[in-house]
């Protein structure tokens, strides 16, 4: 009898470790990632077939906003993020004391100046409002796209850090109006125009080279990346989607499904 015992809770105590490690093993394999709705979102769920091939799981959340996303990567919520260029990450790290790091480029969204009431920069009239993000990494790079065609000057030692005070000259007297990004496309209509990040700009049918009265360059430092917590950069799982993502397959994807360069690959 005694020996029927010991074997019998040796079996369970077998039978709890293995589901048990069962479970570990599961989530190991699972890679959560938050991200934007396009092109983010529908890159991630290009490979998702490919990382499955790989026994990684992956798990997309999407979000609509700048500052969720780094705050689910921080907090554990979410293992990585899709949304985001370096500039803006760094700032991010830098006013929230977060630990965010890139593990690598995908692709850059050109910033374009949109307007629904003129055609071309010769129509704007004095005083007109331009809508510019509030974030301060993209309100720098709206700054620095109206002062490369001379339309402001900006100080000299602006840099990436640039904003309105930093306006040296304005012609124009342009009055900037300050919005969250992803509201930018539903005011485009009430202002004279609007300088609108990609990700935003392409779901409300809006296309750099079609509509930009202005577009930045191909040139530009602003790649969107995959973001961990510092320490994770080099988890398998994050270096296989990685590797998915700079892939001939997305790059292929990406020029048949922006031929106007709305979106340009970074690798």
């Amino acid at each position: 009898m005694k020996k029927l015992l010991t074997f019998l809770f040796g079996a369970v105590l077998c039978a709890s470790l293995s589901v048990s490690c069962a479970k570990k093993e599961s989530a190991q394999n699972i890679l959560t990632v938050a991200a934007s709705p396009e092109p983010h979102k529908a890159l991630l769920e290009l490979v998702t077939e490919d990382l499955a091939k790989e026994n990684i799981t992956l798990k997309v959340t999407e979000f609509t906003d700048y500052v969720t996303p780094n705050d689910a990567v921080e907090t554990g919520e979410q293992f990585a993020n899709f949304f985001q260029h370096i500039p803006y990450m760094d700032s991010f790290n830098k006013e929230h004391g977060y630990h965010l790091a890139s593990v690598g480029t995908v692709h850059i969204e050109p910033l374009a100046l949109y307007s629904k009431k003129y055609g071309n920069l010769s129509e704007f009239k004095s005083g007109d409002t331009i809508a510019i993000p509030n974030d301060p990494t993209n309100e720098a790079r709206a700054l620095l796209l109206l002062a490369a065609q001379n339309i402001i000057t900006l100080r000299a030692d602006a840099g990436l850090a640039a904003t309105p005070q930093d306006i040296t000259e304005n012609p124009l007297k342009l009055v900037f109006r300050e919005i969250e990004a992803a509201t930018l496309p539903r005011i485009l209509a009430d202002v004279a125009a609007a300088v609108i990040n990609g990700n935003y700009a392409i779901p409300a049918g809006l296309s750099a080279s079609k509509d930009g009265l202005l577009v930045e360059g191909k040139d530009s430092p602003y790649a969107n990346v995959i973001a961990v917590k510092q320490g994770n950069e080099n988890d398998p799982r994050i270096q296989a989607l990685l590797k998915a993502l700079q892939s001939d397959k997305v790059r292929a994807y990406i020029i048949e499904k922006y031929p106007n360069g709305e979106v340009v690959p970074a690798f």
